[in-house]
């Protein structure tokens, strides 16, 4: 599948959905990519004695695996050519099972003289926001 057309589109409308699952071997990998070892993302002890609800998902974890979304979109990840987020909660993972993290792409603006489109992401686990103001801009 090739690129979405920008004729095509509208504002409004939801181009892609997921479901991240994420789970503690997910996180291990993670921070050995990352080289983020913080003890929130691996001990629960920790994490629960500094007010955390459990251990909790990288934020930059969160927010990669959601920009994933809009990259199988566009059929290319070089054409996300800006991201941002805020991060607004934490997203618990459990020790046996996954933390399920649901993503909807949305059309936020249409610029055709750039041929870009914004593309607002909605990112929510246990129907609380976790990621704020996601918008990735994807040129076409």
């Amino acid at each position: 599948m090739g690129a979405p057309a920008l004729e095509d589109l509208a504002v409004g409308d939801v181009v892609a959905t997921r479901t991240l699952e994420l789970d503690r071997p997910r996180l291990v990998r993670y921070a050995g990519a990352s080289g983020d070892f913080n003890r929130i993302h691996w001990d629960e002890a920790f994490a629960t004695s500094v007010g955390l609800p459990n251990v909790i998902a990288h934020g930059m974890l969160t927010m990669g695996a959601a920009v994933g979304v809009v990259e199988d979109w566009a059929g290319d990840p070089g054409a996300v050519v800006d991201y941002q987020t805020r991060f607004t909660r934490p997203v618990p993972v459990p020790a046996d099972g996954a933390a399920a993290v649901e993503v909807t792409a949305t059309v936020g603006a249409i610029d055709a003289e750039a041929r870009t489109v914004r593309v607002d992401l909605t990112v929510v686990h246990e129907g609380v926001k976790v990621l704020g103001k996601a918008q990735a801009v994807v040129r076409l």
